[in-house]
């Protein structure tokens, strides 16, 4: 368990990656996209849990245009590099039939778990399926799936705030940072995997060290 003072140690020797204008910039630009793309199609928008908490809920009053609302949670568990097995916490329900659905993620890592979204949202019915996530990690590997909206492109490094958290704590921050290299014991990061997951791994080798 993160206690606070170690919480304070890690955001204290952390590296600022985006500061909260930047990340406020990003947030319109992806706002501004949606809006061109999205308008008069009444979408669907689905938050992933609980990543996307803070994204979504400074997104959705810049958008110009009327939709609807809903929520889903999935978690992993496992190495997801080894295909970890999925959990589906609140799954896509039947209100995507008919429907344009976006789906609002903090940051796209590996991919796997936006691709069983996807794929499950369309199996339900969707006419189209939309992603937007706050950040698009590049670690060099081919990814399953792209989104159609990114806000910042992050290093593959382990990062944390504006929804992104090491171990529960600084999903609050309003900028973003990244752990340093002295904290670099913390797990592959997914803001898909459970939390139990994660800390099952918090000693595995992040993949820069």
């Amino acid at each position: 368990m993160m206690t606070d003072q170690r919480a304070r140690e890690i955001l204290a020797a952390a590296e600022l990656l985006h500061d909260a204008d930047a990340v406020q910039r990003a947030l319109q630009r992806v706002a501004q996209e949606i809006n061109a793309k999205l308008a008069g199609q009444h979408p669907l928008v689905l938050s992933v849990m609980g990543g996307a908490v803070v994204f979504s809920g400074q997104l959705l009053p810049l958008l110009n245009f009327p939709l609807d609302f809903d929520y889903l949670h999935v978690s992993r568990y496992g190495n997801e590099k080894q295909g970890g097995q999925l959990h589906w916490k609140v799954a896509p329900r039947e209100n995507v039939r008919g429907k344009v659905v976006l789906v609002l993620d903090d940051i796209l890592d590996e991919g796997e778990t936006m691709l069983a979204i996807k794929q499950r949202v369309l199996e339900l019915g969707a006419t189209a399926f939309y992603s937007a996530v706050f950040a698009d990690k590049e670690h060099g590997r081919a990814k399953p799936i792209a989104a159609d909206f990114v806000g910042l492109t992050l290093p593959n490094r382990f990062v944390f705030g504006y929804g992104m958290d090491i171990h529960g704590a600084w999903r609050n921050l309003p900028a973003i940072y990244a752990v340093k290299e002295q904290d670099s014991g913390f797990g592959i990061q997914d803001s898909e995997k459970d939390e139990a997951a994660v800390l099952a791994e918090s000693r595995i080798q992040n993949p820069e060290s």
